[in-house]
């Protein structure tokens, strides 16, 4: 697996800040001061942390100067010694942090560790432009950072913009690694999520519970050319509530009847018949000849 951008630009940026700020806290450079009467015009003094040092351009330099104005007891100078110190302690852990983390022998990096590491770092950038920035604002001010009267006057130094780039690349170097948090907190998120979760209803989203209508078949309503009505709209009956679109209902045919009996004219005939047969087949009782005897 390559390595993210965010881990290469922090293991990028923290050593090159230790350098700088090593090299910040060590020289004798966060002041020059020049103009002094009753010297030459080319002589300066470099004061820094630990040592004042005298230069000439037509000599070497001469470091361990006396500090006859009490430069090193002021406030400033105390407070960006034991800062840049302790600055560089907690450099030097993240970067065996960040060393670890990002994993150099390994197929996946340690998100966590580098992150751990990214922090360590920001807080050392911070131990450093602390010290630097303060010592600045007060620079010329000779009540909190003694120097000679005027026309002696006072400047900025190669130490002091060290220790400005260094605090710089180790507050990006520190964020850029602690962006390394970013894939775990997204890893954890997952776990937590559920396997299934139901969609969250919104304002475009109305879900409607429907009741399911009972129907029956049309044909039961219909037996033998009679219209019922169904069982909920007959009488006593006590159905659910109708749903839903009523079903249309085909209309009633109209039956005519035929006022007269066609067979009222078969029957007159019928009971001729019978009456005829029937006086045929009886004896005859009377003095009179029968049908039968003629």
């Amino acid at each position: 697996m390559r390595t993210p951008v965010v881990m290469t630009l922090g293991l990028v940026f923290a050593p090159c800040a230790l350098l700088l700020n090593l090299i910040s806290t060590l020289a004798p450079g966060w002041r020059l001061v020049k103009g002094f009467r009753n010297q030459p015009v080319d002589v300066v003094l470099f004061q820094g942390l630990w040592d004042i040092c005298r230069e000439q351009s037509s000599r070497e330099r001469e470091c361990g100067q006396t500090d006859s104005l009490g430069y090193f007891a002021a406030e400033p100078v105390l407070a960006a010694r034991g800062l840049m110190v302790t600055s560089l302690a907690i450099t030097g852990l993240g970067l065996l942090l960040a060393t670890l983390g990002v994993r150099c022998w390994r197929d996946e990096p340690h998100y966590v560790l580098a992150g751990v590491s990214g922090v360590v770092l920001f807080i050392a950038g911070l131990f450093s432009l602390i010290p630097v920035s303060w010592y600045n604002h007060f620079l010329g001010d000779r009540d909190v950072l003694p120097f000679e009267e005027s026309p002696v006057t006072a400047q900025v130094s190669y130490s002091l913009v060290l220790g400005y780039l260094g605090s710089c690349l180790l507050l990006l170097g520190g964020f850029s690694l602690a962006l390394s948090f970013a894939p775990w907190c997204e890893e954890r998120c997952r776990r937590k999520e559920p396997p299934a979760h139901p969609r969250r209803s919104s304002i475009s989203t109305v879900y409607v519970d429907w009741p399911e209508p009972a129907l029956t078949p049309a044909i039961k309503y219909y037996s033998e050319g009679q219209h019922r009505p169904p069982p909920a709209q007959q009488p006593g009956a006590t159905g659910k509530p109708k749903v839903g679109f009523p079903l249309p209902q085909p209309r009633l045919k109209t039956s005519y009847t035929n006022p007269v009996d066609v067979l009222d004219g078969e029957r007159d005939r019928a009971a001729r018949s019978q009456g005829a047969s029937s006086r045929s087949t009886r004896p005859c009782q009377s003095s009179l000849p029968c049908d039968s005897d003629l």
